[in-house]
């Protein structure tokens, strides 16, 4: 079926800037809260929220195969388990609404006020319900620097990672919106030199993980795998992933068995999930890898996408300071490989289950991922626009995650993924 949303030529009759994240040719999908106190599902364009809820009641989607209440939910989890040629039909659909060509809508005041939002009158909500949650460890320049900064040897990686993306099982509960503040998160730490006993009470350690997550429908059932080639097809779209960690909690937590509370205490993502479809112009090659992969995980041409990423951190009351510039082209491993080695054993896969890609490392130190590289575990702080520093990220901070494609005919954005940092929770005994 052709993608006639993506027509790079295309325009709207709502106004769009041209540095928007979301022009007619993205469409993304997210739930929020109206002005009256409604929850449905909707896109963006511009900066203009659009009720599908009440556009389809409105008879806007005639001739889709949709149920009646389909747009009506809290989450997205049903209209993505109806699969790519439905995903594909409304977007299209949506496109040819907002067309600056179509009058239809345009021209229907009565219409346009139940349907339309200013993005400053709406709230956004969690756009699915992660019923799983797995983390990856994608990133070669990224799994480098954690080999250089803890062991006494440089590049030396353990012999699996370059066989198969490696990835843990994390906690959904802690999936939060783009805007909800966090707790400094409490716990236990390494104990000081000479003493037996760990240290307790609040990180020290705060820090942000720039990642990017897909969301997948409902892909097979127990005991059946998703081979390299359907992959694709099973991935419903992309948000901006702050994946939060307390440093020295992990640390002191996760041999053997791996990240625990250094990792559950929250993880932010942005609210608009973008189709795999809308991505489609900005695939590219991902990096070659070192050895010939297994013949599951062995795939030809474009897998990756030239996504441009930031991050910035921003002092209570102060101006922000850029901290990282990274891309989500230099992962190692592609989401297709992730969810078909994900999948190899018969692991059922659900609507709405979220796969992080782990940290987001480039090959220059301005392309680092977290903060325990950028600052190289504290050694190296980075200087704020208001000539404060910082080793990890402090209470009353706030980090601003964004994301984004270019090429010479459009730009296709995800928004921004924010989150502040409040003080801990005094702890009682």
């Amino acid at each position: 079926m052709e993608i006639t949303a993506n027509n790079p030529k295309r325009k709207s009759w709502l106004k769009v800037e041209e540095t928007s994240d979301f022009p007619i040719q993205n469409i993304p999908f997210g739930v929020f809260l109206t002005r009256d106190d409604i929850i449905t599902i909707g896109t963006r364009i511009g900066d203009y929220a659009i009720d599908l809820g009440a556009l389809h009641q409105l008879g806007y989607f005639e001739g889709i195969p949709l149920t009646d209440d389909i747009f009506l939910q809290d989450t997205l989890n049903d209209f993505i388990a109806d699969g790519r040629k439905t995903w594909r039909l409304v977007r299209n659909r949506i496109a040819d609404i907002f067309d600056v060509t179509n009058s239809k809508l345009r021209d229907n005041v009565e219409h346009k006020d139940s349907v339309i939002f200013r993005i400053d009158e709406i709230e956004m909500l969690l756009p699915i319900s992660v019923g799983d949650y797995t983390d990856f460890y994608s990133s070669k320049e990224h799994a480098k620097n954690l080999v250089g900064l803890f062991k006494d040897y440089e590049n030396d990686l353990l012999p699996n990672w370059l066989h198969f993306p490696v990835g843990y099982h994390g906690r959904s509960s802690s999936i939060i919106p783009s805007g909800v503040p966090i707790h400094r998160p409490v716990g236990q730490q390494q104990p000081n030199n000479g003493e037996t006993m760990p240290n307790f009470g609040a990180t020290k350690s705060l820090d942000f993980e720039l990642e990017m997550a897909f969301i997948t429908t409902a892909c097979n059932d127990l005991g059946h795998r998703i081979s390299i080639e359907e992959a694709e097809e099973s991935i419903f779209g992309m948000v901006l992933f702050n994946d939060w960690s307390a440093r020295d909690i992990q640390a002191w937590e996760q041999v053997p068995l791996g990240p625990f509370l250094g990792k559950n205490f929250a993880s932010t993502i942005s609210p608009w999930i973008v189709t795999l479809d809308a991505l489609k112009p900005f695939r590219v090659e991902s990096p070659k890898h070192d050895h010939e992969p297994l013949p599951y995980l062995q795939q030809d041409g474009k897998h990756s996408y030239d996504i441009n990423l930031e991050m910035a951190i921003k002092p209570e009351g102060e101006k922000e300071t850029v901290v990282c510039n990274s891309n989500f082209k230099y992962m190692y491993w592609t989401m297709a490989q992730q969810l078909a080695h994900h999948t190899i054993n018969g692991c059922p896969v659900n609507s709405g289950d979220m796969f992080g890609s782990g940290t987001i490392s480039g090959p220059t130190k301005d392309s680092f991922g977290s903060m325990l590289e950028l600052t190289w575990n504290g050694q190296n702080p980075i200087k704020m626009s208001d000539g404060t520093e910082r080793k990890f990220i402090n209470d009353n901070d706030t980090v601003i995650m964004r994301g984004y494609c270019k090429n010479g005919n459009i730009r296709i954005g995800f928004g921004e993924c924010v989150g502040k940092i409040l003080p801990a929770v005094e702890f009682k005994k």
